[in-house]
């Protein structure tokens, strides 16, 4: 029996099946035009040339690689092949049956019974390999389910009936071993509910997922929405943690840029789903992104730190010609660059360098090197209570190293220079912030004397960062606490590593004189609050967590500056980015402050520092917040 099953799947058998249904649908149509079997001269017409229609329909799959399909495998777009392969005998029959002269009637086909063999031809082959596949799909769901033993069934609710939901769904159904039943669909969308996606119901809104949960007996629920913002995504949370059910969730569309959503994909839910999610039409502008990307030398400094190894991440999939990875910290490159190896690469070229920014001859090296179309400079030190404590290193780290990356970039003609800043730059209140912002008016100097583009790309905190609030927040609700925050009024701008990484890419291709984009970050989030968010996450109610406030530390403020002045700033064809009003005068004393400033720092004296960066009229200020 087993032998004659792998028979009945091998290609000299598809051949079979393909011939008698090329007979039965010529002869089908044949009957079908008489309405029963034909007499005469059709009759002989019929009987003659189906031999020569079945060999011609074989030899025309064969040439159209119809046989390589794989049948278990058949998809919508293998079915376009098939139309494709049996099109060309129709069209020479439809033209042999005006053309053709009366010595050869026999080829005077009723252009009917051309038409419905056509159609015949299409349906039977077609329909044997989905049914071939129907029958393979349901033996792999049967082995699967009891390959270790016939897994418990958990009831699952599907929250949005969009493209993500269909996937998942479809994933669930095929993977029996999960021990998922997909009970149903939850969407907002009025006009979907009653629907059937794959035989599966739209029961009704997000709201009434209680009562579903109840009457369905329903174990788990999986957030089913790559694009669902953060504030969607909350409310999702608290209907369902309310009707007592496990929440999962599919990754954002940063998360997977191009890449399909799978069943294997769905995780927990975090931080960044809570807070740092937004809606964003991806696919709008992404191949005009990437295409500008793509071929293109690439060098990204601080390749190792989170944002710069989400930019190398995300510029990969682009499809650029050359990465290269600049960091001084070793063990950082030797993570990303083993990351992007791991990958299919899309055949770029990755060159791991270990350099500090802060040497100029070491640079200039490099760039000699490498030939770098792109720079993503995203090296810095950022802590801004650490950098209170080593300003000199701040200011030669931020504003020198920077010096020598636009200088190197522009003497080598780098077509385009992207500058990572940040909101704190703007009145800076911290030495960091300072720093950032003396990095801005370097690179807009710069912009005014050379021939490359150049831009800086401003935005808040992004989430998970290193260096970020987040990691020690879990640590120490892991400790079971206290938590320390700074101030219950402290609120800050979030975004997402993800988002935030390709927002900067998209700003990259826009920068022309260095002008300074802005992120729209959204609104401003207090801390006090993303602590209560991470102590939920953990499995605690809020009040099991002690929440300790310790004072504002040096150099932070209580509120971030608005990063998007809806009255200053002008959009651009990209939805979150906006173009920033000019910074103040770029006048001599700003200029001649910033190889003062240095000089003092490669002196070592911190003092003398911070007299020059109150001087040098860039808004530097000291602010003090009572806790």
């Amino acid at each position: 029996m087993s032998s004659l099953k792998k028979f009945i799947f091998t290609k000299p058998s598809q051949v079979l099946v393909d011939v008698f249904i090329f007979g039965l649908s010529w002869v089908a149509a044949f009957c079908v035009r008489f309405e029963g079997l034909p007499r005469g001269s059709s009759l002989d017409q019929m009987i003659i040339l189906v031999v020569y229609v079945v060999i011609a329909r074989v030899l025309l799959f064969y040439m159209f690689s119809v046989y390589s399909i794989v049948w278990r495998y058949i998809s919508i777009r293998d079915g376009l092949l098939i139309l494709r392969a049996t099109s060309p005998l129709t069209l020479l029959m439809l033209v042999a049956r005006y053309l053709a002269p009366s010595s050869v009637a026999i080829l005077r086909v009723p252009t009917s019974i051309i038409i419905i063999e056509f159609l015949l031809v299409v349906l039977g082959t077609s329909g044997a390999r989905m049914v071939r596949r129907l029958i393979v799909e349901l033996e792999d769901r049967e082995k699967r389910r009891y390959r270790n033993g016939a897994p418990k069934q958990r009831n699952v609710l599907l929250i949005g009936a969009g493209d993500a939901g269909n996937t998942i769904l479809k994933e669930l159904q095929q993977r029996a071993d999960l021990g998922l039943e997909p009970v149903g669909f939850v969407d907002d969308n009025p006009w979907k509910k009653g629907k059937h996606l794959q035989g599966v119901r739209v029961l009704g809104e997000v709201s009434e997922i209680p009562q579903f949960a109840k009457k369905h007996r329903i174990d788990e629920a999986i957030i089913t929405i790559a694009n669902a913002s953060s504030r969607d995504i909350r409310r999702i949370v608290d209907v369902c943690q309310g009707a007592d059910l496990k929440v999962r969730i599919v990754p954002g569309l940063f998360e997977m840029l191009d890449e399909k959503v799978k069943i294997t994909k769905v995780r927990e839910i975090n931080i960044d789903d809570l807070l740092g999610r937004s809606v964003f039409h991806l696919a709008e502008h992404l191949p005009e992104v990437s295409a500008y990307y793509r071929g293109k030398r690439v060098l990204v400094t601080g390749a190792g730190g989170s944002i710069g190894s989400e930019l190398c991440r995300q510029l990969a999939a682009m499809g650029p010609a050359e990465i290269v990875l600049l960091d001084k910290d070793e063990n950082s490159v030797f993570e990303i660059d083993n990351d992007l190896k791991a990958g299919d690469g899309n055949g770029v070229k990755i060159h791991p360098v270990i350099a500090n920014i802060k040497n100029g001859d070491r640079l200039k090296l490099i760039f000699e090197r490498y030939r770098p179309e792109v720079v993503f400079h995203a090296a810095a030190h950022k802590h801004v209570p650490l950098m209170e404590l080593n300003v000199a290193e701040a200011v030669l780290n931020n504003v020198l190293g920077t010096i020598n990356v636009v200088e190197t970039a522009a003497a080598a003609g780098v077509e385009r220079f992207i500058f990572v800043s940040t909101d704190k730059a703007v009145n800076p209140t911290s030495v960091m912030g300072a720093t950032k912002k003396l990095g801005e008016i370097v690179v807009q100097m710069c912009a005014k004397r050379h021939g490359t583009k150049f831009s800086c790309v401003r935005f808040g905190n992004v989430l998970g960062s290193r260096g970020s609030v987040v990691p020690l927040f879990k640590k120490q609700i892991e400790r079971g606490g206290p938590v320390t925050v700074t101030h219950p009024e402290m609120r800050r701008y979030f975004m997402s590593i993800a988002e935030a990484v390709h927002l900067i890419i998209q700003a990259g291709t826009l920068g022309e004189q260095g002008e300074i984009f802005v992120l729209d970050m959204g609104q401003p989030i207090r801390i006090v609050d993303m602590v209560k968010t991470l102590i939920r996450l953990s499995g605690h109610d809020e009040d099991d967590v002690e929440i300790r406030y310790t004072g504002v530390r040096p150099g932070e403020k209580l509120y971030e500056e608005i990063l998007i002045d809806e009255e200053r700033t002008k959009s651009t064809k990209f939805e979150k980015i906006f173009i920033a009003p000019p910074v103040e005068t770029l006048n001599g004393r700003a200029a001649d402050g910033i190889q003062e400033i240095i000089d003092a720092a490669s002196a070592g004296d911190a003092a003398r520092v911070e007299e020059g960066l109150l001087g040098m009229g860039i808004g530097f200020h000291r602010e003090t917040t009572k806790p």
